[in-house]
């Protein structure tokens, strides 16, 4: 389990970090976000949570987890608004960054710069096995990353990769297990074949 790297945020060596809270769909990136969330607002620290206005899957407003764990935030349109609406926060969690534009990348950097822990969660590939949007730029930046395995619904076995139910070719698509499944590298792989054979 990951242990939080400061508490004590009156500490005057105490600076800013990113985390990041990776992994495939399913494998609970943000309970993890959200478990470390509400231990930041227990050691009574300003905390502020921001998630993508596109992702409306469970709410509009709240960032809700596949078990239905959720947590006040802040839907944005564009990753810079995040810094005017982060205001004086000792903690910002930002959910589905792999959604936002590039300028995610140069916010969490802003961000932590100015002393703030700043908590990243996104899938870290998408539906393709491919690194997924800015998210790769977040975790070479970052001082934590803690990747997350789901159960491959193949196997059994842990996954790492969103597997695509349907032949749709979109990149951003909002779905859960009705258009998404978790698969370890091998079922992946073979799963890709299968799609590519259908289509030739």
């Amino acid at each position: 389990m990951f242990l939080e790297p400061q508490i004590n945020i009156s500490d005057e060596h105490t600076s800013g970090s990113i985390e990041v809270i990776c992994g495939c769909m399913f494998s609970g990136k943000t309970e993890e976000l959200i478990r470390r969330l509400r231990r930041a607002a227990i050691a009574k620290q300003k905390v502020e949570i921001f998630k993508p206005a596109i992702d409306t899957r469970y709410d509009e407003e709240e960032v809700v987890s596949h078990n239905r764990t959720s947590i006040r935030s802040t839907p944005v349109q564009f990753a810079s608004d995040i810094i005017l609406l982060a205001g004086d926060s000792d903690v910002v969690g930002i959910d589905e960054a792999q959604f936002f534009d590039e300028d995610i990348v140069d916010v969490c950097r802003k961000l932590a710069n100015s002393g703030k822990r700043v908590i990243v969660a996104g899938l870290d590939m998408d539906a393709k096995g491919e690194p997924f949007g800015p998210m790769p730029f977040i975790l070479a930046i970052a001082e934590f990353v803690t990747k997350l395995h789901a159960i491959c619904t193949v196997s059994g076995s842990l996954a790492s990769f969103s597997y695509k139910l349907t032949d749709s070719d979109k990149t951003v698509e909002l779905g859960e297990k009705d258009i998404y499944e978790a698969r370890n590298r091998k079922y992946f792989y073979e799963g890709q074949k299968e799609k590519k054979k259908k289509s030739d």
